[in-house]
C-alpha cells in the first residue's frame, strides 16, 4: 500500500531582499495510514515550517510532496485550499476559537467550506463528538467560559468534524497545565487507536513519546527517525503500557 504522505527532498527558503534563509534543507520521509508521528525539535529547527507544508498552508521551494499518491507540491492555491478543507484537521496551541461564537458553531465552522454539506447531519455529528470529549453540556457556551483544556477539546472536535484523512496538531498541550495536557494526549491516542493518522509538532520529549514514532529535526534536517514503544499516559502523569 502506498504511504499517505511521501516527502522527497523538500527544501524551503525565505527571501528578505537579497537575503535567503534556508529553513528546510532537503527533508525526506514517509508516513503511512494510521500512524501517530511526532515531529520534535527546538525553536527554529524548521518543525513548524514543515507542518505548514504538510498541511497545504505553504509550498516548498523545491522537492516533492505526495499526498494520497498525488504530487500536491505542484497544485495551485485554490486546489490546495480545497485539499486543506477536505483532507486536514488542524489543532493549534492557541486553540484559534472564535470568542464571540458558541462552542457548537466553532466546531461546525470547517463544514461551511464543504460543498453539498448536510447541515443537520453535520450538527448531529458535532454534538455527538462534543459529548464524547465531555463537552455535551458546553455546546452553547462561548470559549471564554471554558477552561484551556475544554477549549482544546473543542478544537479537537473541530478538527474531526469533516472526518479528515490527517490530523495535524501544533504543540497541542503547550498552553495547558499538566493534567489537561495528559487528557488531550489520551484523546489523541484514542483517536489513533481507532485508525486516525496524526502528526504532532512539539518541542517536549514527554509529549513526543506519546506518539508511536518521532522524527527529530534540527537546523532544517531530519536527524533521527525513531520508533518508540507505544506508551499510554495515565491520569497521574505516569506512563502505562
Amino acid at each position: 500500500m502506498s504511504p499517505l504522505i511521501k516527502i522527497n527532498n523538500i527544501k524551503k527558503d525565505y527571501h528578505t531582499g537579497d537575503v535567503v534563509t534556508s529553513v528546510l534543507k532537503g527533508v525526506s520521509f514517509e508516513i503511512g495510514e494510521g500512524e501517530f508521528v511526532a515531529i520534535m525539535g527546538a525553536s527554529g529547527s524548521g518543525k513548524s515550517t514543515l507542518m505548514h507544508l504538510i498541511g497545504f498552508l505553504d509550498k516548498p521551494t523545491s522537492g516533492e510532496y505526495f499526498f494520497e499518491g498525488l504530487d500536491v507540491s505542484k497544485l495551485d492555491d485554490d486546489k490546495l485550499a480545497e485539499f486543506r478543507s477536505e483532507k486536514i484537521g488542524f489543532i493549534f496551541q492557541s486553540y484559534n476559537l472564535l470568542q464571540r461564537t458558541s462552542v457548537l458553531d466553532n466546531v461546525l465552522l470547517p463544514t461551511t467550506y464543504l460543498a453539498n454539506c448536510d447541515a443537520k447531519k453535520a450538527e448531529e455529528k458535532a454534538i455527538n463528538l462534543l459529548k464524547r470529549v465531555g463537552l455535551g453540556h458546553r455546546i452553547n457556551h462561548k470559549p471564554n467560559q471554558l477552561s484551556g483544556g475544554e477549549q482544546q477539546r473543542a478544537a479537537i472536535v473541530r478538527a474531526l468534524v469533516n472526518d479528515p484523512r490527517l490530523i495535524l496538531a501544533d504543540e497541542p498541550t503547550g498552553n495547558l497545565d499538566s493534567k489537561s495536557g495528559e487528557e488531550i494526549m489520551e484523546i489523541l491516542q484514542d483517536l489513533n487507536k481507532e485508525g486516525k493518522t496524526i502528526i504532532m509538532v512539539t518541542h517536549e520529549k514527554y509529549t513526543a513519546e506519546c506518539a508511536r514514532r518521532i522524527l527529530h529535526i534540527k537546523d532544517g534536517i531530519i536527524t533521527q527517525d525513531e520508533i518508540v514503544n507505544h506508551r499510554r499516559l495515565a491520569m497521574n502523569g505516569e506512563y502505562k503500557k
